[in-house]
């Protein structure tokens, strides 16, 4: 008996050190995502190093960057007056004060710059992965993907495009969202626009979710928010040359030069700059994305019209008696990641630093697409082959097309479920 009680005593007290021993895991680390997200910024780390310190760097617009932030830091505040070699300043002005302060930081060195975006780099992976670690779209093993393009570690560590910034704070405020700081986001989200104007082509998904996760007032006042940015960050040259500001940093109407195209390289150059074809792929824009929100993002109001007509009704406005609710995280990021890639796909012309504007949301939107596996991987493959072809040309620029629409069949035949964590009105408050 003594020795069945002796037994007995030191399993307990076996069970007692395992439990505590489990207990000094973090719980976080139990989730095979997060120990692979970690271990991927860790091997990136590594990686973003080697590059910067052995592979050169190649020079495009950085000397234009340090001469456009020379003028501005000079007095000069003639938006057509700040110019580097590659051509007039065509950014918000959040572009100079983020470079003027990089100059400062490195003296306008490069190497010091390579480092400083290969920190930039590493912060964005972790912000991505983060997004992809609290929803449930990805396996685990999949979110190497995120780390293997040539591409995007060229246009971060050696090319320095200020697109990397601006999607750094555009993956911010998908983050903020993701955690119910709607005002927060929306501050970076503009943020973000002031560095470059690409980041608009998440708003339309993005206004149709604060409609769905927000009250009208809270609409209302983020958009505010929102605005104030883009006011306080140009006020020294709305206050001084407001046309020259806004005509040149808010230009929707630039004509790039169909060399750089990388997606459109097939077609014939007189017609890639005619006006007709700009109009057609804006018209196929507006298109798609009522298509989308009517028949997918809104599907479970009604759809589209439906869902409007009931939010800017006097009762939604007064009452709001069904608003505001609280958003699944996958609708969130499914439905700006798509918004976005409609206009990638409509774009008139990608350059290669461009790519940063949607390769990290590919591994999301092919796994939310009713293709096999193998199929997923293949096109991800596929893309980014197009995209290390340089200089583009007919046959990589029709097939980087021609897998962009696959990808959007298959978000089309994706299933639409059920937008809200619960069917009742959300009671906490909206931050």
């Amino acid at each position: 008996m003594a020795v069945k009680k002796s037994t007995s005593a030191h399993a307990k007290r076996s069970r007692k050190k395992a439990a505590a021993s489990s207990s000094l895991i973090p719980k976080f680390m139990k989730n095979p995502k997060t120990t692979m997200a970690l271990a991927l910024l860790i091997i990136d780390s590594l990686l973003v190093s080697f590059i910067i310190a052995y592979v050169p760097y190649t020079k495009i617009d950085w000397d234009a960057y340090m001469s456009q932030v020379s003028g501005f830091l000079g007095g000069e505040r003639d938006y057509k007056n700040l110019k580097g070699d590659t051509g007039p300043l065509v950014y918000p002005a959040g572009f100079l004060y983020v470079y003027s302060a990089i100059q400062y930081v490195t003296g306008g060195q490069v190497f010091p710059a390579q480092i400083l975006f290969g920190i930039l780099y590493i912060i964005n992976l972790g912000i991505v992965l983060l997004i992809y670690v609290k929803t449930d779209v990805l396996p685990w093993w999949a979110l190497i993907l995120l780390c293997l393009s040539k591409r995007v570690h060229s246009i971060f560590v050696l090319r320095l495009f200020n697109d990397c910034f601006a999607m750094t704070l555009l993956h911010a405020a998908m983050g903020s969202i993701l955690f119910g700081w709607w005002h927060l986001g929306l501050i970076i989200f503009s943020a973000a626009v002031s560095i470059k104007m690409n980041v608009l082509l998440y708003a339309p998904s993005l206004f149709i979710l604060m409609l769905k996760a927000m009250s009208i007032s809270g609409v209302i006042s983020a958009l505010a928010g929102a605005a104030l940015v883009q006011i306080v960050l140009g006020l020294p040259f709305l206050l001084s040359f407001p046309i020259e500001y806004i005509s040149r940093a808010f230009n929707l109407g630039r004509v790039f030069i169909h060399f750089w195209s990388v997606n459109f390289k097939f077609v014939p150059e007189p017609i890639f700059v005619s006006k007709e074809f700009a109009v057609s792929l804006l018209i196929a824009h507006l298109v798609l994305l009522v298509v989308f929100a009517h028949y997918k993002w809104c599907k479970h109001e009604g759809g589209l019209f439906k869902f409007l007509r009931s939010r800017i009704s006097f009762c939604s406005i007064t009452s709001g008696s069904a608003w505001p609710k609280t958003l699944k995280k996958e609708h969130i990021v499914t439905t700006m990641f798509v918004g976005n890639f409609i206009g990638i796909i409509c774009a008139r012309s990608l350059h290669y630093q461009f790519y940063s504007w949607y390769f990290y949301s590919l591994p999301h939107l092919l796994w939310i697409t009713p293709f096999p596996t193998l199929l997923r991987v293949l096109i991800f493959v596929g893309i980014e082959l197009c995209w290390n072809v340089f200089p583009s040309n007919l046959y990589s620029s029709l097939l980087l097309l021609c897998l962009h629409l696959l990808i959007l069949c298959g978000l089309w035949y994706s299933m639409a479920e059920n937008p809200y964590e619960s069917d009742k009105s959300d009671s906490r408050k909206v931050k």
